[in-house]
C-alpha cells in the first residue's frame, strides 16, 4: 500500500496535525482522523483542510466526533459511547496515499482495554513519530519508540517540530535506531503556502515514496 502512513506523537499539542497536513498535501493523499476528541475549537480535519490546502473531498469523515477535548476513552464514556477495534477498519476504495492521524500519543487509550499503539499494530502500516525539539523530547521519544517496537509496529521514522536541537535529534535517532526524516520549524504565519515551503525545504519527498 504505497504512501500510506500513520502519524502519532510523543505528546499532545506538539504539531502532529501540522505535520500531517504538510504530508497529506505533499503526497496528494487522503487524510483520515478516526477519532476526534474536542469540537469547540474546530477539528483536526478542518485544520488539515485549512493549513494544508487539502481538497475537502480527500478528507475522510471521522468514525467518532467527541465533544470533550480529552483522552478518547474518557470523552466517549461521557457520551455513553464505547469505541472498539471495529471502528478502526481501514477505509475501503482508493489504494493511493493515505495519512492517518491518531489522537495524542501512541499509548493514549481508545477504551480501557485498547491503546492506539494496539490499533497501529493491527494495521501494520508504517508509523511516523512526530516529536517536539523542546526539553524532555529525548525521554518522550525513546519511550514512544519502545512502546511501538514492543508491539512490532513498523516505524518509518521521526519528524521533529520546533527550533533546531541537533544533539537531541541525533541522540534520539541513534539510540532509538530510527530514521531522521526532517524538522519543521515553527511557522508564522501558518498558511498552505508557508507550510508547503517549509516542508519542501526540510524534508525529502523521496523518503515517503512507496
Amino acid at each position: 500500500m504505497s504512501g500510506q502512513f500513520v502519524i502519532t506523537g510523543t505528546d499532545t499539542d506538539i504539531g502532529k496535525t501540522v505535520f500531517a497536513a504538510a504530508l497529506t498535501a505533499a503526497l496528494g493523499a487522503r487524510y483520515w482522523k478516526p477519532v476526534q476528541a474536542g469540537l469547540a475549537d474546530g477539528t483536526d480535519s478542518e485544520t488539515v483542510e485549512r493549513i494544508g490546502g487539502v481538497d475537502p473531498v480527500r478528507i475522510l469523515p471521522e468514525r467518532h466526533r467527541l465533544a470533550i477535548p480529552a483522552s478518547p476513552h474518557f470523552s466517549a464514556a461521557q457520551e455513553g459511547i464505547t469505541i472498539g477495534r471495529g471502528d478502526f477498519v481501514l477505509p475501503e476504495g482508493d489504494d493511493g496515499p493515505l495519512v492517518i492521524e491518531g489522537a495524542g500519543g501512541a499509548l493514549v487509550p481508545v477504551n480501557p482495554h485498547l491503546l492506539f499503539a494496539d490499533v497501529f499494530a493491527g494495521w501494520g502500516l508504517p508509523v511516523i513519530i512526530v516529536s517536539s525539539t523542546r526539553l524532555g523530547t529525548i525521554n518522550h521519544s525513546l519511550l514512544t519508540i519502545e512502546a511501538l517496537r514492543s508491539r512490532n509496529v513498523p516505524i518509518h521514522g521521526i519528524a521533529f517540530i520546533g527550533a533546531a536541537n541537533t544533539d537531541s535529534e541525533q541522540i534520539i535517532c541513534e539510540i532509538g535506531g530510527v530514521r531522521h526524516l526532517g524538522r519543521l520549524p515553527l511557522i508564522d504565519p501558518l498558511t498552505p503556502e508557508t507550510l508547503q515551503a517549509a516542508f519542501d525545504a526540510h524534508f525529502d519527498i523521496a523518503d515517503f515514496a512507496g
